[in-house]
C-alpha cells in the first residue's frame, strides 16, 4: 500500500514537473548575457523635459550595436505593439461580455472559505503595486505622446518604487501558492475548453484551487517579473555600460508586452467574467456553487 502511494505521488510529481517545464518554455523569453561596465551617466539635471529627452538619448545613443536596433524598435514598433495590446485585448473581452456575459452564482447559499486574511492582504498589496507598474510603464512607453516632462519623470520614479513594493508580496505569494500552482494534467483539459468561459452553461470544469489560466499568469508573473526586475535595475543605470542598457531595455519591453496582456486578462476575469468575484478577495469566501463549477477538483469543508 505504501509503495503504491509513493508511486502515485512520484507520478504526480513527474507530471507536475513536465507541465511546469512546458509553462516556462512558453512563458519566458531568453535573456542574453552582457558584460557589465561603467555606470550610465550624462542625464540632465535641468528641466523635466530635458531629463526625459536626455534619458531617451542615453538609451538610444549612437547607431552602434544594440543602439540601432533599440532606436528602431523604440521609434517604430514598441508603442504600436503596446497600443494594439491595450486596445485589442479589452475589445475581445468586451465582445465576450456582450455575447457570453458574466457567470452568475448563488451568493446567498453555502459559502466556502477560500482565501485566508493573510493571503488577501498580500494579494491586495501585490494588486495595487502591480497595477501601478503597468500604468506607469505604459506612460513611459507613450511618453512622447503625453508630452514628456514632469509627468513622465514622476511615472518613472513611481515605477521604480512600485517595483520595490511589489517584490515582497511577490515572494510571499510564491511561497504561499507554490504547491497549488504546480501544473496538473487536468490543466490541459481546462485549456482545451478555455475554462468553460465560451459557454453560457454552468458545467463543472477541471480545476482545483487555481485554474490553468491563473497558473500561467502566476508563473509568467514570477519568472517574467524577475527578469523584468533585473533588467529594470540595469536600465535605471545601476553600473552597466550603454550597450547593456540597450539590450536589457529591449528585453524589458518585450516581456512587458506579455505581462500587460496577462494583466488585462486577469483584471477582466477578476472583475467582470464572474459576477461578484471581487467579494472573495474581500471576505475570503466563495459561493459553494461557484467552487463546484469553476473549481470542481478543489476539496473543501463546509463551515
Amino acid at each position: 500500500m505504501a509503495l503504491l502511494l509513493q508511486g502515485r505521488i512520484m507520478q504526480k510529481l513527474v507530471h507536475s514537473v513536465f507541465l511546469l517545464t512546458l509553462f516556462l518554455v512558453a512563458g519566458i523569453a531568453t535573456v542574453a548575457s552582457a558584460q557589465e561596465g561603467g555606470a550610465v551617466t550624462g542625464l540632465a539635471v535641468g528641466s523635466s523635459a530635458d531629463y526625459y529627452h536626455n534619458l531617451i538619448g542615453v538609451v538610444t545613443g549612437n547607431w552602434q550595436e544594440y543602439g540601432q536596433l533599440f532606436t528602431f524598435l523604440q521609434g517604430e514598433w514598441f508603442w504600436k505593439i503596446f497600443l494594439v495590446i491595450i486596445t485589442a485585448v479589452p475589445t475581445v473581452f468586451f465582445l465576450h461580455y456582450m455575447i457570453i456575459g458574466a457567470k452568475h452564482f448563488d451568493h446567498d447559499g453555502p459559502q466556502i472559505y477560500f482565501f485566508s486574511l493573510f493571503a488577501r492582504i498580500v494579494h491586495f498589496i501585490a494588486a495595487i503595486s502591480f497595477s501601478l507598474l503597468v500604468i506607469t510603464g505604459l506612460m513611459v512607453i507613450f511618453g512622447n505622446f503625453l508630452g514628456g516632462g514632469f509627468l513622465i519623470r514622476l511615472a518613472r520614479y513611481t515605477h521604480l518604487v512600485s517595483a520595490m513594493v511589489f517584490a515582497l508580496p511577490c515572494v510571499l505569494m510564491f511561497i504561499m501558492w507554490l504547491k497549488e500552482m504546480l501544473p496538473q494534467l487536468h490543466d490541459i483539459k481546462w485549456m482545451f475548453i478555455l475554462g468553460g468561459y465560451l459557454s453560457k452553461k454552468k458545467v463543472p470544469v477541471p480545476a482545483a484551487k487555481f485554474n490553468a489560466g491563473q497558473k500561467m499568469y502566476f508563473w509568467f508573473a514570477i519568472f517574467g517579473g524577475g527578469v523584468m526586475a533585473f533588467t529594470g535595475y540595469i536600465i535605471w543605470g545601476m553600473g552597466a555600460d550603454v550597450e547593456t542598457v540597450r539590450l536589457y531595455a529591449i528585453i524589458h519591453n518585450v516581456l512587458g508586452m506579455g505581462i500587460v496582456a496577462f494583466y488585462l486578462t486577469h483584471v477582466y476575469m477578476s472583475v467582470f467574467a464572474i459576477a461578484g468575484s471581487l467579494e472573495s478577495m474581500k471576505t475570503g469566501y466563495k459561493p459553494q456553487e461557484e467552487v463546484d463549477i469553476l473549481h470542481s477538483r478543489y476539496k473543501y469543508k463546509l463551515d
